[in-house]
């Protein structure tokens, strides 16, 4: 007995090593994933800072201009070029994170410019952004070069001068290849930083601008009501459409089945006394089509929630979906823990109907599903290289997906160009 459970416990260190091996890979992938775009948004919140300080500037000179009287009537104008310099940021953060709602036209007069709740904020927020915004962007983008600079340099160092020292603050004697070694180890440090500190360096960049930017309370409540208003329509469409397809499955296909067995069966009864031998054929032909008539029923309630989905998770149902799709597909899923049934229900609803349109209608000859979940949000993303010109028109089945993504609150993008790539964006809200 002792020898078997040191042999069960040995087995077991065996099989806990890889998977604590590959959970160590989930991560660090995930981490250089978050870094990776911790540096797009940084790029980007790095050029709305500099428009917010060309806006600060022409805020100041209209200010001193204002002293004398002269700059009352710039005032307009300077609101504008605020304005602008903030629906950039908008749109940026729109496409990182929520939908921040542009406003309307600025007021052409001086008095009602000045009461514009919208055109305060926005003054705020580009003194705020123009300043640390821009300079948590210099110091964001600093460590990735610097890191660059510092493992490239054992590559190059031979070409300067040994007095020259490194890059950056390394300005001590170069003499050969140990000292360039040490350079690139101080770069491994720069990239470690890279990967703890970009994160949340762009999210404290966007910070002013989710905070200043949003709506005023009381405009912000009525977007919400209409934006509330128009995803339950698309609920209440997405449930009309899902249950005429139910109806007419069970309608075309398991009803249809019954009604034959049914009539088999009466045939049976019939034939029973006058012709045994045939009564047992009909039987058989019964039996076959009640066999069908289950089979149509199992596949109308996969229809409606799949069991491996409740069963194994949105891993294992989507890699199903690939396994049956005609066109090769890779799929890479990073969804750590559960999200909540209706939103890996409408996840799987998107991936299924996303791969039977590129089987039917892209003539791709591959396609690649990513499915990923950061903080509360689940993000699935269909890309193949088809055809591209794809409709949402045409009856394709992008309305009934459409349907389900804003039934859920949820955001949908399609890029198909003619000559593709198609890309399918969904991003849905799961917070629980």
């Amino acid at each position: 007995m002792p020898r078997r459970d040191a042999a069960d416990a040995s087995a077991a260190a065996g099989q806990l090593g890889p998977q604590r091996w590959r959970a160590a890979r989930r991560y660090l992938r995930r981490r250089l994933r978050m870094s990776v775009d911790a540096i797009e948004h940084l790029v980007g919140g790095l050029g709305t800072s500099i428009l917010a300080l060309a806006a600060v500037l022409l805020l100041v000179v209209v200010a001193l201009a204002s002293l004398v009287g002269v700059g009352l009537a710039m005032v307009p104008s300077a609101a504008k070029a605020v304005r602008l310099a903030a629906n950039r940021e908008r749109a940026r953060l729109s496409r990182w994170d929520r939908d921040l709602p542009l406003p309307p036209a600025v007021p052409t007069r001086l008095r009602d410019v000045l009461r514009d709740p919208w055109f305060r904020r926005e003054c705020g927020f580009v003194a705020v952004h123009g300043t640390v915004g821009f300079a948590l962007g210099v110091v964001g983008l600093s460590l990735p070069i610097s890191a660059v600079q510092n493992l490239l340099f054992p590559l190059y160092y031979w070409v300067l001068p040994p007095e020259a020292g490194g890059p950056g603050f390394i300005n001590w004697r170069i003499d050969g290849l140990p000292d360039a070694l040490l350079v690139g180890l101080i770069g491994v440090g720069w990239l470690a930083a890279t990967v703890a500190l970009n994160p949340p360096l762009a999210g404290l960049q966007a910070l002013p601008g989710r905070r200043l930017l949003a709506p005023p309370r009381d405009v912000d409540m009525s977007l919400r009501i209409a934006e509330l208003t128009a995803t339950r329509a698309a609920a209440l469409d997405a449930h009309a459409v899902e249950l005429r397809r139910i109806e007419r499955s069970l309608h075309d296909g398991a009803q249809n089945r019954l009604v034959a067995v049914t009539v088999l069966l009466g045939a049976a009864r019939r034939a029973m006394l006058r012709d045994p031998a045939r009564a047992v054929e009909i039987l058989d032909r019964a039996h076959e089509s009640a066999e069908l008539a289950l089979a149509e029923l199992r596949s109308v309630v996969r229809g409606i929630l799949p069991p491996v989905l409740d069963d194994r998770g949105l891993a294992a149902a989507i890699d199903g979906l690939a396994a049956g799709c005609a066109v090769p597909c890779v799929v890479e899923v990073d969804v750590p823990g559960r999200c909540a049934a209706s939103v890996e229900a409408t996840a799987y609803f998107v991936v299924a109907e996303a791969l039977t349109n590129v089987a039917r209608h892209s003539g791709a000859a591959s396609a690649a599903v990513t499915v990923r979940r950061s903080v509360d949000r689940l993000y699935v993303s269909i890309v193949d290289d088809g055809r591209g010109g794809a409709d949402e028109g045409h009856g394709s089945g992008i309305g009934g997906i459409r349907r389900r993504v804003q039934g859920h609150d949820g955001r949908f993008t399609l890029t198909s160009p003619p000559g593709g790539p198609t890309t399918l964006l969904v991003e849905l809200p799961c917070g629980s």
